[in-house]
């Protein structure tokens, strides 16, 4: 695969922002996280969403009229513009044990030496666990799979248990039609 216009999105753990750095470390383009526009800065972080036309505005201001860049997260409901412009997208799955066990420990680490909301923190996780619940009314696999069935553009599903170099390798090596 060539430098392009790529989107990464899977659940929370995935792996989708570290694959996405190392892409687009690779290619030498910008990597833009919906989560950074998606959310107001806060401390402590998470707390405020901006409003969905402001995202848009801010993403089209920093990042999108370039001619390539990777993008992770998720825009389910709101970046329809901007995933318009998108080449194709990587669908990161992964074995939901191994997805919590590594947001566990990114969020000890997130919050070492700090003062923590140990109930938020907890909601975080909570939700974190519905992705896979087919029931969930939140962001879940069953809404990714649906939502990557309406793109015209090709998608590469990738299970992110692999090394973040076998990874960028596949992406890389991947021919998208």
């Amino acid at each position: 695969m060539q430098r392009s216009r790529l989107h990464l999105v899977g659940a929370s753990g995935s792996g989708t922002t570290t694959l996405a750095r190392a892409l687009a470390g690779h290619w030498s383009v910008p990597h833009a996280d919906s989560d950074d526009y998606f959310w107001i800065p806060t401390d402590p972080p998470y707390t405020r969403p901006r409003p969905a036309e402001q995202r848009v505005d801010l993403m089209r201001e920093v990042f999108v009229p370039r001619e390539a860049w990777v993008l992770s997260g998720s825009m389910i409901g709101w970046g329809d513009s901007v995933l318009a412009l998108c080449d194709a997208v990587v669908f990161l799955t992964l074995d939901p044990t191994e997805r919590i066990r590594r947001l566990e420990a990114r969020e000890r680490l997130r919050h070492a030496g700090r003062t923590v909301d140990t109930a938020a923190q907890e909601d975080f996780l909570t939700w974190a666990r519905g992705y896979d619940d087919p029931a969930f009314t939140g962001r879940s696999r069953a809404h990714h799979e649906a939502w990557l069935e309406t793109l015209e553009v090709p998608v590469l599903r990738l299970d992110s248990a692999r090394r973040v170099d076998e990874l960028v390798d596949a992406v890389l090596r991947w021919e998208p039609r």
